[in-house]
């Protein structure tokens, strides 16, 4: 195929599928920029314990792509950037990527002196929220650019402690951001997806108990840089729990939340539920659902997890949780026996939707969006989804739905040139 236009292609987030896009076109000889708003490639994969088909760590499978982001020539990286314009042409697009400022420049060595002298905590973004982070750090363990990030914007008044304790002088407190235009034969975004909210499931206690926390949450708690170092605690207490409920389709297949299947959920729960019996063999896991989906081989895990001692699918709807002494009163309907009954947990697990990132957003595309605000190919302007922007999806399907959007807009390219 010939994909020798000079214009690159764009490739806008920089989670798993992204980086495929980019670097299936590059491999094939395209130049591509590929633009990820956070200051490190990875996306929300980077945040899993384990992922399928493996359940190894995305650490493993990362670091391949990230050594191929290294040596391939043809790809630009830009990491802190967004897209602040973007005009269609006749044959393309010209784009306008903002660049915020980073505050520490290529001269880092990862050496830690700064995070020591730090006087200033944040949320940490990568553990969710559930821990504080020095303003000066490296991202996450996994981060590449392997470089450190300051959020400038919690840093004392007249606070230069990094600054004097940096002895490569990589921290430049007066950064400022800039803007670039990009003249791109094709766009592919693949700007992923986020959490449907558990504040907005208060009937399921999300947002008001400690002890009831989204599935993505759950899997920063089993991760080793997580916030309780890979230990499953109660936020409450910090003590490990005993009994774990998982609440299947929490504000999913529900009109008055997500209407859809996220089509991931259950198998994120049945592999959570392992977490949970390698590290506390003699908790009990419970888990309520209203039909359980493991497509193709996948169905091997539901088999294998359902045959767990001390773990129980139960078909019922969750209706109201609420507290109760030392633990979660689950009001729900069995469905197999046909009654209404109260459960107990001390920790529960709402296993909540994915959002497309593009819902709600007016991107600067002709982006179509479907009933869902999952996005639409729009071929005539040379411009693709991928990933769960496009529909919910796990890591795999990731990967080849953004090898099929890449070779999409190799062709696009290739009739504009």
């Amino acid at each position: 195929m010939n994909v020798s236009s000079p214009r690159p292609l764009l490739v806008v987030g920089a989670g798993i599928a992204g980086i495929t896009a980019a670097l299936e076109a590059a491999e094939a000889g395209k130049e591509a920029v590929l633009v990820e708003r956070e200051q490190a490639v990875g996306g929300r994969v980077l945040r899993s314990h384990q992922y399928f088909p493996k359940l190894c760590p995305p650490s493993c499978g990362m670091e391949i792509n990230v050594r191929r982001l290294e040596k391939n020539p043809r790809i630009r990286v830009l990491t802190g950037a967004r897209v602040a314009k973007a005009d269609r042409g006749a044959d393309g697009w010209s784009v306008t990527i903002a660049v915020s400022p980073r505050f520490v420049n290529e001269r880092c060595t990862v050496c830690g002196e700064c995070a020591k002298v730090c006087p200033s905590k944040v949320p940490d973004p990568f553990n969710l929220g559930m821990n504080e982070v020095t303003a000066i750090r490296l991202p996450h363990p996994d981060a590449w650019p392997r470089r450190f990030v300051l959020d400038r914007s919690a840093c004392p008044s007249d606070c230069k402690a990094c600054v004097d304790a940096c002895a490569y002088d990589a921290i430049d407190l007066n950064a400022a951001g800039r803007e670039e235009t990009i003249e791109a034969s094709a766009v592919v975004l693949a700007t992923g997806w986020s959490p449907y909210p558990i504040e907005k499931l208060p009937e399921f206690g999300g947002g008001r108990f400690q002890d009831v926390v989204a599935n993505v949450n759950f899997e920063r708690l089993a991760s080793p840089s997580g916030p309780t170092g890979g230990k499953i605690l109660r936020p409450s207490d910090g003590t490990p729990p005993k009994k774990i409920a998982f609440v299947q389709c929490a504000g999913s297949r529900d009109v008055n939340h997500l209407p859809y299947c996220s089509a991931v959920c259950c198998l994120a729960s049945l592999k959570q539920a392992t977490y949970v019996k390698e590290q506390i063999p003699d908790a009990e896991v419970t888990m309520y659902y209203i039909d359980r989906r493991a497509p193709g081989r996948n169905e091997d895990v539901l088999t294998k997890v359902a045959a767990t001692e001390g773990v129980k699918l139960v078909k019922g709807k969750v209706g109201k949780i609420e507290e109760c002494a030392g633990g979660l009163t689950l009001r729900l309907e069995d469905v197999e026996a046909g009654r209404i009954l109260d459960a107990f947990a001390d920790l529960v697990v709402l296993a909540t939707g994915m959002v497309s990132s593009l819902k709600g957003e007016k991107p600067p595309f002709e982006v179509g969006m479907d009933d869902d605000g999952f996005g639409l190919d729009n071929p005539g302007a040379s411009l693709f989804i991928a990933g769960v922007a496009r529909r919910p999806e796990d890591v795999a399907a990731s990967v080849r739905d953004a090898t099929g959007a890449a070779a999409k807009a190799l062709m696009a390219a290739r009739r504009s040139a």
